[in-house]
C-alpha cells in the first residue's frame, strides 16, 4: 500500500556527482521503493536555476515532491511529504 501511494508522488531531485548527501538520500528513496528524477545541476545550469528561483538556495540535494521544495536531506519533511 505504500508503495502506491509513495509511486503515485511525483519526486525530482537535484543533485551534482560529488555530494555526499544526494547520494544518501537516493539511497534512502530507493530503500522506500520510491521513483524519482534526478537532474544533475553540475551539468544543467537551467534547471540550476530554476532550483534557485523557486527555493532561493543553491545547495543540494533538494527534492521537489509534488512540487513542494525539500532543501537538504530532510527525512521527516520527506516522510511527511510521501506519506510513508
Amino acid at each position: 500500500m505504500v508503495t502506491t501511494v509513495t509511486s503515485a508522488k511525483k519526486v525530482i531531485m537535484f543533485t551534482t556527482p560529488t555530494c555526499s548527501h544526494c547520494t544518501s538520500a537516493k539511497r534512502y528513496l530507493r530503500e522506500k521503493g520510491v521513483k524519482f528524477k534526478e537532474i544533475d545541476v553540475s551539468r544543467n545550469q537551467k534547471a540550476a536555476q530554476d532550483m534557485v528561483r523557486k527555493t532561493g538556495q543553491q545547495g543540494v540535494p533538494q527534492l521537489w515532491i509534488n512540487n513542494s521544495p525539500v532543501v537538504g536531506f530532510d527525512r521527516n519533511k520527506i516522510n511527511s511529504l510521501l506519506g510513508v
